[in-house]
Protein backbone atom coordinates (compact mmCIF):
# COMPACT_ATOMS: atom_id res chain seq x y z
CA UNK A 1 0.00 0.00 0.00
CA UNK A 2 2.81 2.45 0.82
CA UNK A 3 4.30 2.09 -2.64
CA UNK A 4 0.93 2.67 -4.35
CA UNK A 5 0.13 5.65 -2.12
CA UNK A 6 3.55 7.15 -2.76
CA UNK A 7 3.12 6.96 -6.53
CA UNK A 8 -0.44 8.34 -6.38
CA UNK A 9 0.47 11.25 -4.10
CA UNK A 10 3.62 12.16 -6.04
CA UNK A 11 1.73 12.25 -9.33
CA UNK A 12 -1.24 14.10 -7.81
CA UNK A 13 1.15 16.81 -6.63
CA UNK A 14 2.80 16.99 -10.06
CA UNK A 15 6.17 15.83 -8.80
CA UNK A 16 8.77 13.68 -10.49
CA UNK A 17 10.75 11.08 -8.62
CA UNK A 18 13.65 13.54 -8.73
CA UNK A 19 11.49 16.29 -7.17
CA UNK A 20 10.43 13.99 -4.34
CA UNK A 21 14.00 12.78 -3.82
CA UNK A 22 15.20 16.39 -3.49
CA UNK A 23 12.42 17.23 -1.02
CA UNK A 24 13.18 14.21 1.15
CA UNK A 25 16.98 14.33 0.83
CA UNK A 26 17.56 11.03 -0.95
CA UNK A 27 18.46 9.88 -4.46
CA UNK A 28 15.96 9.39 -7.25
CA UNK A 29 16.92 5.71 -7.20
CA UNK A 30 15.77 5.46 -3.57
CA UNK A 31 12.36 6.87 -4.53
CA UNK A 32 12.18 4.43 -7.46
CA UNK A 33 12.88 1.52 -5.09
CA UNK A 34 10.19 2.71 -2.65
CA UNK A 35 7.66 3.00 -5.47
CA UNK A 36 8.49 -0.46 -6.83
CA UNK A 37 8.29 -2.00 -3.37
CA UNK A 38 11.93 -3.12 -3.42
CA UNK A 39 12.56 -1.11 -0.24
CA UNK A 40 10.72 1.20 2.11
CA UNK A 41 11.70 4.59 3.52
CA UNK A 42 12.63 4.80 7.19
CA UNK A 43 10.17 6.35 9.64
CA UNK A 44 11.82 9.77 9.52
CA UNK A 45 11.56 9.88 5.72
CA UNK A 46 7.93 8.67 5.88
CA UNK A 47 7.12 11.56 8.23
CA UNK A 48 8.72 14.04 5.83
CA UNK A 49 6.75 12.56 2.92
CA UNK A 50 3.46 12.59 4.86
CA UNK A 51 3.98 16.23 5.84
CA UNK A 52 4.99 17.16 2.30
CA UNK A 53 1.77 15.71 0.88
CA UNK A 54 -0.47 16.78 3.79
CA UNK A 55 -1.58 13.26 4.71
CA UNK A 56 -1.37 11.29 7.93
CA UNK A 57 1.50 8.89 8.44
CA UNK A 58 -1.03 6.10 8.93
CA UNK A 59 -2.77 6.85 5.62
CA UNK A 60 0.56 7.09 3.79
CA UNK A 61 1.47 3.59 4.97
CA UNK A 62 -1.89 1.82 5.21
CA UNK A 63 -4.56 3.52 3.10
CA UNK A 64 -6.12 1.25 0.51
CA UNK A 65 -8.24 2.77 -2.23
CA UNK A 66 -9.84 -0.66 -2.79
CA UNK A 67 -11.37 -0.41 0.69
CA UNK A 68 -12.44 3.22 0.22
CA UNK A 69 -14.64 3.31 -2.89
CA UNK A 70 -11.57 3.55 -5.14
CA UNK A 71 -10.71 7.04 -3.88
CA UNK A 72 -7.16 8.28 -3.38
CA UNK A 73 -5.48 9.04 -0.06
CA UNK A 74 -7.40 11.86 1.68
CA UNK A 75 -5.80 14.97 3.17
CA UNK A 76 -4.88 14.80 6.87
CA UNK A 77 -7.96 15.01 9.09
CA UNK A 78 -10.40 14.14 6.29
CA UNK A 79 -12.22 10.82 6.39
CA UNK A 80 -14.43 8.66 4.22
CA UNK A 81 -16.35 6.36 6.53
CA UNK A 82 -18.43 4.65 3.87
CA UNK A 83 -21.93 4.86 2.52
CA UNK A 84 -25.02 4.71 4.73
CA UNK A 85 -28.63 4.05 3.79
CA UNK A 86 -31.46 6.31 4.93
CA UNK A 87 -34.23 4.32 6.60
CA UNK A 88 -37.98 4.74 6.14
CA UNK A 89 -38.16 7.33 8.93
CA UNK A 90 -35.04 9.22 7.80
CA UNK A 91 -32.66 7.53 10.23
CA UNK A 92 -29.07 6.65 9.39
CA UNK A 93 -26.50 4.55 11.22
CA UNK A 94 -23.22 6.35 11.80
CA UNK A 95 -20.39 3.93 10.97
CA UNK A 96 -18.45 2.56 13.97
CA UNK A 97 -15.14 4.07 12.81
CA UNK A 98 -16.74 7.52 12.58
CA UNK A 99 -18.21 7.15 16.07
CA UNK A 100 -14.78 6.19 17.40
CA UNK A 101 -12.87 9.00 15.66
CA UNK A 102 -15.38 11.64 16.81
CA UNK A 103 -16.12 10.05 20.21
CA UNK A 104 -19.86 9.73 19.56
CA UNK A 105 -21.60 7.61 22.19
CA UNK A 106 -25.20 6.43 22.64
CA UNK A 107 -27.27 9.29 23.99
CA UNK A 108 -25.07 12.05 22.51
CA UNK A 109 -27.01 14.81 20.81
CA UNK A 110 -26.04 15.84 17.30
CA UNK A 111 -26.89 18.90 15.23
CA UNK A 112 -27.64 18.39 11.54
CA UNK A 113 -26.66 21.39 9.43
CA UNK A 114 -27.48 21.83 5.77
CA UNK A 115 -26.32 23.90 2.84
CA UNK A 116 -28.10 23.30 -0.45
CA UNK A 117 -24.85 23.88 -2.34
CA UNK A 118 -22.54 21.92 -0.03
CA UNK A 119 -24.68 19.21 1.58
CA UNK A 120 -25.21 18.06 5.15
CA UNK A 121 -22.97 18.15 8.18
CA UNK A 122 -23.45 16.38 11.51
CA UNK A 123 -21.83 17.98 14.57
CA UNK A 124 -21.96 17.19 18.27
CA UNK A 125 -24.53 19.54 19.80
CA UNK A 126 -22.27 20.58 22.69
CA UNK A 127 -19.42 21.55 20.36
CA UNK A 128 -21.76 23.47 18.08
CA UNK A 129 -23.47 25.33 20.94
CA UNK A 130 -20.12 26.17 22.57
CA UNK A 131 -18.92 27.67 19.28
CA UNK A 132 -22.18 29.59 18.79
CA UNK A 133 -21.93 31.04 22.30
CA UNK A 134 -18.31 32.15 21.77
CA UNK A 135 -19.29 33.87 18.53
CA UNK A 136 -22.26 35.57 20.18
CA UNK A 137 -20.07 36.85 23.06
CA UNK A 138 -17.52 38.30 20.64
CA UNK A 139 -20.29 40.12 18.76
CA UNK A 140 -21.70 41.67 21.95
Amino acid sequence: MLKDNLVQLRKYHGMTQEDLADAVGVTRQSVAKWESGDSIPDLEKCKIIADLFGVSLDDLANYSSDENLGLDVPPKGKHLFGIVTVGDKGQIVIPAKARKVFDIKPGDQLVVLGDEGQGLAVVKAKSFLDLANRIRKKLE
